[in-house]
């Protein structure tokens, strides 16, 4: 809460694996500071196509090895790297050579140069690009009430300490990136100053194919969104985290009337964002929680056939998570 309200656009990025936390300090400065810096994430830069498929290979090996020590080496080298690299940050808009970075605000605070990369450069392109195959993935993202945050952090911790390494997945990624914001009059804003939390995780090509380590991102998940109530941020999250959203905001039915106002024949609503909004819970079909559509209570709604049961959370007793358990398909 310190560093957020202090550091107008700081943040903190959290590697629980790695039991580290990387601070941002970001401030402003007078408007004659020299400075031609920009903010060139790593994570929306170009990549060379045979990079982005080299690493989404990886990945899939070690998935399907189930190799918690190959997603630790992939966490290691992506931090590693990051690092020297300030993350994108770079100091005269090419290269980083080393803090403080100056830079205007539109270039120090947006980022996203993969979408205006040349169009000559077939062998480059957005790491997420679906037409190469690169990464795909989950974004969960959890918007706390500051008096809640610490205790989510601290069960976070304990179910970190319990197997460090089921973290890697996450760290490899991006860990858990943590942000101050202050409160909004909107009507789906958030009413106090509050702390949002982001995080990536690994997402299988198949819908019925279950994830490494699924179950801790799931606990963390339920953890987030019904232990401490959080609410979801309304343009990431997989559909469980919506579940009941409406009871979170003070003025939603404000904001449903506005809405049945400005759109009375429903031509801006469909089936998938009613679901969204109303925060409804799909059908418990088979491998149902795979994908984040429903909360299992069977282990039908995991994958047991590949060794996914339905089973309690681990520090969240009442969570229900998707968690490999090879010995319980042998019963």
């Amino acid at each position: 809460m310190e560093h957020g309200k202090k550091y107008e656009f700081g943040d903190i990025t959290w590697y629980p694996s790695k039991h580290t936390a990387v601070y941002r300090y970001d401030s402003r400065v007078p408007m004659d500071t020299p400075g031609d810096g920009i903010n060139d994430f790593l994570g929306f830069q170009s990549n060379e196509i045979l990079i982005s498929k080299s690493v989404r290979a990886s990945e899939k090996l070690f998935e399907s090895t189930k190799s918690v020590n190959g997603e630790c080496t992939l966490a290691d080298t992506t931090l590693w790297y990051k690092k020297q690299i300030g993350n994108g940050l770079k100091n005269n808009g090419k290269i980083f050579t080393g803090y403080p970075v100056v830079g205007r605000q539109g270039k120090m605070q947006t980022s996203g140069s993969c979408l205006y990369s040349p169009k000559t450069r077939i062998d480059a392109s957005c790491a997420w690009d679906p037409r190469i195959k690169g990464l795909f993935f989950y974004e969960s993202t959890a918007i706390f009430t500051a008096t809640k945050f610490g205790d989510f952090i601290k069960d976070v911790k304990k179910l970190r300490d319990l197997k460090p390494e089921n973290f890697c997945g996450i760290d490899h990624y991006n860990g858990f990136l943590i942000r101050y914001i202050k409160a909004s009059k909107a009507y789906l804003g958030q009413s106090e100053d509050s702390i949002v939390v982001d995080f990536n995780y690994y997402r299988a090509d198949e819908a019925s194919t279950p994830r490494l380590n699924q179950d801790v991102m799931e606990e963390v998940e339920q953890m987030a969104f019904f232990k401490y109530g959080a609410r979801p941020h309304w343009a990431k999250n997989r559909n469980l985290a919506f579940l009941k959203v409406q009871s979170k905001y003070l003025n939603f039915n404000k904001f449903i009337a506005v809405k049945k106002q400005l759109d009375p024949e429903n031509m801006l609503s469909s089936e998938w964002s009613d679901e969204i909004l109303f925060g409804k819970e799909g059908v418990g079909s088979d491998g149902c929680a795979l994908e984040g559509l429903c909360i299992c209570s069977e282990d039908k709604h995991c994958s047991p056939s590949k060794g996914y049961f339905c089973k309690p959370g681990l520090v969240y007793s009442e969570a229900r998570v998707c968690r490999y358990s090879p010995s319980s398909s042998n019963l």
